[in-house]
């Protein structure tokens, strides 16, 4: 009688305490993400460039594909911690085929940068297309020019879809998750405010150098038609769900600003000639700052 005591009294301070835990900020992922977001993704091609050339050479991994490495690894693996903690279960036979999917892409994504920062150190330059750069266009037999563009569809187009495609689509998926009438778990606190501005400006980056700045509105306009369903059953985003929205919200006014800025730069126009203009920081790098050096 009283292991059966025991045991429901157990049951019932998990059910009581269960759900607050699930619920409260989760600051340390979100930390954690922003860290290796910004050291092992924005400053992949930053570490490649600041060691020398001499500890990594060309036929070897350089730094920045070890930075990558550790990006394909970590980064699933928080995203799934992510989704253990959703307040709601979501489904996991769509979770494990974004997770499959997206290191797919990333690796994929590995190798065609690689390759592709590698031409970099000998003369190739991101503001032109793979026809148009010094190195390639003169390359026999023609062939080759060929060989290089199916690499940069690899690398830039190929390997971000199946990159970033199942990135977002468990961020919303998560963010479905994140609604509540309990005004207490509506507050972000302090710390999330304070991540909030570097999570944001890294989704600039992601969005803009990642070229998917057509997913990224989606995804947003999906979050917003999620927050008006659910306000008309009187549910609002908790903090989590918040602070995801909120970076997304600020990562769009950058953007903003980003395609206002460079609107009338004729050469980026030119390689960015599509009906959505959002040229990637480092060909605006290549071209109005490492030539100026």
């Amino acid at each position: 009688m009283s292991v059966d005591s025991n045991a429901s009294l157990k049951d019932t301070l998990k059910e009581n305490v269960s759900p607050k835990k699930r619920q409260h900020f989760h600051f340390d992922l979100w930390l954690c993400l922003t860290l290796q977001n910004w050291i092992l993704d924005f400053g992949r091609p930053i570490v490649m460039i600041i060691l020398p050339l001499e500890w990594f050479p060309l036929n070897k991994p350089s730094a920045g594909d070890y930075f990558h490495m550790a990006y394909n690894v970590i980064t699933p693996f928080l995203m799934l911690k992510l989704i253990e903690r959703s307040p709601r279960a979501l489904p996991r036979s769509m979770v494990y085929l974004c997770i499959i999917t997206f290191v797919m892409g990333a690796s994929i994504h590995l190798v065609g940068d690689s390759i592709n920062h590698r031409l970099i150190l000998s003369g190739y330059q991101l503001h032109l297309s793979v026809r148009q750069n010094p190195i390639i266009k003169d390359l026999k037999p023609a062939s080759l020019i060929d060989a290089f563009e199916l690499l940069y569809y690899y690398d830039e187009q190929l390997g971000h879809l199946m990159w970033y495609i199942p990135f977002f689509i468990i961020l919303f998926l998560y963010f479905t998750g994140c609604f509540t009438q309990d005004k207490q778990k509506k507050k972000i606190p302090l710390s999330g405010w304070l991540l909030l501005g570097p999570s944001a400006l890294y989704y600039w980056y992601l969005v803009t150098e990642g070229q998917i700045s057509e997913l990224f509105f989606l995804t947003f306009l999906a979050m917003v038609a999620k927050v008006i369903h659910q306000q008309r059953r009187g549910f609002s985003p908790d903090s989590n769900g918040l602070f995801l929205f909120y970076s997304f919200f600020v990562t769009l006014l950058l953007v903003v600003v980003w395609v206002v800025y460079l609107w009338d730069d004729p050469v980026l126009r030119n390689k960015y000639p599509g009906i959505i203009y959002v040229p990637e920081p480092w060909s605006y790098y290549t071209l109005h700052i490492m030539e100026n050096h």
